[in-house]
């Protein structure tokens, strides 16, 4: 069996999605997500430019080796758009894999450790009296667990908050938004968010919350230890993820649980994270961290540390990411949780797929490979629509981080 094509596919169903399409000389193909958000055409360029040229003629039942080659051989290693492509055609090799074998993915990574896959839903509000209702809709959703994000008094926009608060979308404008931003303000106001949050719905429900690199290690740590009373499932992103060292002087001062990871694209980048157990849950996600193969390797590393993972699972993944993510999270015995935020109706005709939620679970589905599909003359009646990311600035006019 050889490789033929390696076709790339740019919709816009609502947001942005660029998917890896490769086909064989027996008339099989698999799916890989290759989206990073707001930097969708560098992807695309590099897949269609560097990669599918080098990709025909080659056994695509040879996934480790395709790997390495891709990843050794560019001798530009690392950094988001490399492993972007990369996780693409990894993870499209494995959506192969199950359908020469005829066989779900999780089954070839080992099979079940668990029958259904925890998820977190998104809930927002403008203040906090909205922000409690919509915690108590997800609730009637069946969400045994909820990121809360807040409006902030005093802020006129704030990470999380969206207008349309089922289906947030940060990308917007054909250029950056800029947002200012107020750590006072923050650290004032978001301990008596999940204060109220207890108050009105218990100890059951498991809180988290995303601060979205926005700290510096002490001001994360003073936030985690305030935070403590309300037994948090995890606090997100405290600060910005390249500093790994910054992880130890949080950690010294609070029990309260930490995540990081979803910009992570090699088991380098949290290495010491993982190795000193500076954090509780590595967020690494399939389209920005190489695919499969490799973060099998990150989680196997994280297991040795007892973190465990809680892959990042928002819309700027395409379907076909999350349907490969369950089948990963299906199986992987160091589960913890996984991010879920509901595609649109545009989407999710775009990429029929088997998988389900239910109850506050995601199940996979059984179809051979990842189980997510591609309906490419839908997908050309959506076409690509230029996005950025905000940008964050704090109110003197500084450059902060968003």
């Amino acid at each position: 069996m050889k490789i033929t094509e390696a076709r790339v596919i740019v919709t816009c169903p609502g947001r942005n999605f660029v998917t890896l399409k490769i086909f064989t000389d027996e008339g099989i193909y698999g799916l890989g997500d290759a989206t990073l958000n707001g930097r969708e055409l560098s992807v695309v360029s590099y897949l269609q430019d560097h990669v599918a040229p080098c990709l025909i003629g080659r056994d695509p039942q040879q996934i480790e080796d395709i790997w390495q080659y891709l990843y050794r051989g560019a001798y530009w290693r690392r950094g988001p758009v490399t492993m972007t492509a990369i996780a693409a055609v990894d993870t499209a090799l494995w959506d192969l894999k199950g359908k020469i074998a005829n066989l779900p993915l999780y089954q070839l990574l080992g099979g079940r450790s668990r029958t259904g896959v925890l998820v977190y839903g998104h809930a927002n509000g403008a203040d906090l009296s909205s922000t409690i209702d919509e915690v108590g809709r997800y609730r009637e959703m069946g969400y045994k667990a909820i990121r809360a994000q807040s409006g902030i008094p005093g802020l006129d926009s704030t990470y999380g908050v969206s207008k349309d608060r089922m289906f947030y979308e940060p990308a917007d404008n054909d250029l950056p938004t800029e947002n200012f931003w107020s750590t006072p303000k923050y650290l004032d106001f978001v301990p008596r968010l999940f204060e109220k949050l207890r108050e009105v719905y218990g100890p059951e429900p498991h809180f988290l919350h995303d601060v979205h690199h926005r700290l510096t290690p002490l001001e994360a740590a003073q936030l985690g230890k305030m935070l403590e009373p309300y037994r948090m499932f995890w606090l997100e992103d405290t600060v910005p993820a390249e500093n790994q060292e910054g992880f130890r002087l949080i950690r010294q001062h609070t029990t309260t649980p930490l995540a990081v990871g979803e910009v992570f694209n090699t088991i380098w980048d949290c290495k010491t994270l993982l190795q000193e157990q500076l954090v509780d849950y590595i967020r690494t996600t399939i389209v920005h961290a190489g695919g499969i193969t490799h973060l099998k390797r990150i989680a196997d590393l994280a297991g040795l540390h007892h973190v465990r993972t809680g892959s990042h699972g928002a819309t700027d993944l395409s379907p076909v990411c999350m349907g490969a993510a369950l089948h990963f999270d299906t199986w992987v015995p160091n589960f913890g949780i996984q991010e879920y935020m509901r595609h649109t109706e545009e989407t999710d005709a775009v990429f029929p797929h088997d998988y389900r939620f239910e109850d506050g679970f995601l199940y996979c589905g059984e179809s051979p490979g990842h189980g997510v599909d591609i309906d490419e003359t839908l997908a050309e009646k959506y076409p690509y629509q230029r996005a950025f990311l905000p940008v964050n600035r704090l109110e003197d006019g500084t450059m902060w981080n968003w």
